[in-house]
C-alpha cells in the first residue's frame, strides 16, 4: 500500500498558505548585509545576524527588492547615507514573508531606513576614533610639518582618474612657474578594496623612500585624492587599519577625496584635509608661494640693511675726511713744538757753552776723564779750552 502523500508542489503550496496566514503583515528587521547585488533592475541581498561576543553568524536569510520598489529606495538611501548598499553595512529593512512554490522562501523588501545605517556608521566611527586616541596615534600626523620646499609629491589615486588629472594640471600650470615632481601610486578609491589598496600604496611609498636613504628622503609629502561623486562609496575611508597606517606614516599626508559630507576618519587623522584634488594642488602651490614671499621679504630686508650700512660708513668716511687733515696739522704742530723744546734742551748740554764760561774738558783716547785713576804715567791727554787744545803727558 502506498501511504497518503503530497507532491512537492502541493506541500510547498501548503507552506505558502501557512506563511501567508501566520505572517500577513510587514515587519521592520535589523540585519547585516553579507552580500548585495543588482540584477535585471532587482536587488538581491543576503542577510546575517552575528553573535555580539563571538562575531559568528547565528541567523541567515535571503531578501529581494523588486525593480519598482528598488528604483525608489536606492537613490534615497544613497543620497542620505552618501554610499550605496554593500556588504558589511548594518540595515533596517521593512519586509514581508514570501514563499514561492518554485523559488522557495524570501523576505521581500519594501523599504530601507537610511537613518538606522547612518547611526550604525556613526557608532562604528566613534569606536574607531576612540581606539585611535587610546592607542595615542590619532594626532601623530599633525605633529609633522609640510616642508617649506615641498616639491616631490607622492600621489595615491586611481590611475586615469579625472581628479588626478586635475591635480597634475593645476600643479603644472601654476602662475608662478613652480616645478613639482609628481609620482603616482595607483590604488582603488571606491568599494570594499579601498583599505587594502591604499595601505599597499603607502607601503610602496615607504619602500621607495627607504631605497634613497632615510624614510623621508625621496618624497616631501603624500597626497591621497579622488574625484567626487553623488553616490560614491566612501566607507572604505572609515576603517581602523587604514587610519592606523595613515596616522603613523612618517611623511605628512594631505587628503582631498572630494566629498562635502562629514569628514571621514582618514581626513581626521591626516596632516591636512582639503575637499578636492585641485584644492590639494592649490595648497602645495600656496606653500611654495609663502616660502617665496618669505625669501623676497628677507632679501628686501637684507638689501635695505646693507644699503643703510653702506650709507652710514660713507657718511663716517666723509666726516673723517674733514677731521683727519685738522688732526694731522695739530699732530704735526705738536711734534714740531716738541722738537723745538728738545733742541733747546740739547743746546743747554752743548760742551762749547761750558768752554765759553771758562771750563775745560780733559780727554783721553777721545773720552772725557772723570777720575785721575783712569790715567797712568805716559798717557797722553788733551785739554780743551774755549780757544784751543793743550796736549799733555802724564808723569805720575
Amino acid at each position: 500500500m502506498i501511504p497518503e502523500h503530497f507532491s512537492l508542489r502541493q506541500l510547498n503550496l501548503m507552506v505558502r498558505d501557512a506563511i501567508e496566514m501566520q505572517l500577513p503583515d510587514e515587519y521592520w528587521v535589523e540585519a547585516e548585509l553579507s552580500e548585495c547585488r543588482e540584477r535585471g533592475g532587482h536587488c538581491y541581498m543576503e542577510l546575517i545576524e552575528k553573535d555580539e561576543q563571538t562575531n559568528t553568524p547565528i541567523a541567515r536569510a535571503s531578501a529581494k527588492c523588486w525593480r519598482q520598489t528598488w528604483q525608489m529606495i536606492q537613490p534615497h538611501f544613497e543620497h542620505v547615507t552618501g554610499q550605496p548598499l554593500h556588504a558589511g553595512l548594518k540595515v533596517l529593512l521593512r519586509v514581508y514573508a514570501q514563499f514561492h512554490e518554485t523559488f522557495g522562501f524570501s523576505w521581500i523588501v519594501t523599504d530601507i531606513d537610511p537613518t538606522y545605517t547612518i547611526g550604525d556608521m556613526a557608532r562604528r566611527r566613534q569606536e574607531i576614533i576612540r581606539q585611535l586616541k587610546e592607542e595615542g596615534v590619532f594626532d601623530l600626523q599633525r605633529e609633522l610639518h609640510i616642508p617649506m620646499f615641498a616639491q616631490h609629491i607622492a600621489v595615491i589615486s586611481a590611475a586615469g582618474a579625472a581628479g588626478y588629472g586635475d591635480f597634475v594640471h593645476q600643479l603644472e600650470d601654476n602662475d608662478y612657474g613652480f616645478k613639482f615632481d609628481v609620482q603616482l601610486f595607483p590604488a582603488i578609491m571606491q568599494g570594499e578594496q579601498v583599505e587594502q589598496s591604499i595601505i599597499a600604496a603607502l607601503n610602496k611609498i615607504y619602500e621607495a623612500n627607504a631605497l634613497v636613504g632615510s624614510p623621508t628622503d625621496r618624497f616631501d609629502c603624500v597626497v591621497i585624492i579622488r574625484g567626487g561623486g553623488a553616490t560614491a562609496d566612501l566607507s572604505g575611508f572609515d576603517t581602523l587599519a587604514l587610519a592606523e597606517n595613515v596616522a603613523q606614516f612618517p611623511l605628512p599626508i594631505i587628503t582631498g577625496i572630494g566629498h562635502d559630507r562629514d569628514e571621514s576618519i582618514l581626513d581626521m587623522v591626516s596632516n591636512t584635509r582639503v575637499k578636492t584634488p585641485t584644492a590639494a594642488a592649490a595648497l602645495l602651490i600656496d606653500n611654495l608661494l609663502q616660502v617665496l614671499t618669505r625669501i623676497d621679504s628677507a632679501q628686501q630686508r637684507l638689501t635695505t640693511a646693507i644699503s643703510q650700512r653702506f650709507a652710514n660708513q660713507k657718511e663716517r668716511l666723509s666726516s673723517m675726511q674733514t677731521i683727519i687733515p685738522v688732526l694731522a696739522q695739530r699732530i704735526l704742530s705738536n711734534a714740531k713744538h716738541r722738537l723745538e723744546l728738545l733742541e733747546l734742551q740739547l743746546q743747554g748740554y752743548d760742551p762749547q757753552l761750558l768752554l765759553r764760561r771758562g771750563y775745560s774738558i780733559t780727554l783721553h783716547d777721545g773720552r772725557a776723564v772723570r777720575d785721575p785713576k783712569q790715567l797712568k804715567a805716559g798717557d797722553e791727554i788733551e785739554t780743551r779750552v774755549e780757544h784751543g787744545s793743550i796736549i799733555s803727558t802724564v808723569k805720575k
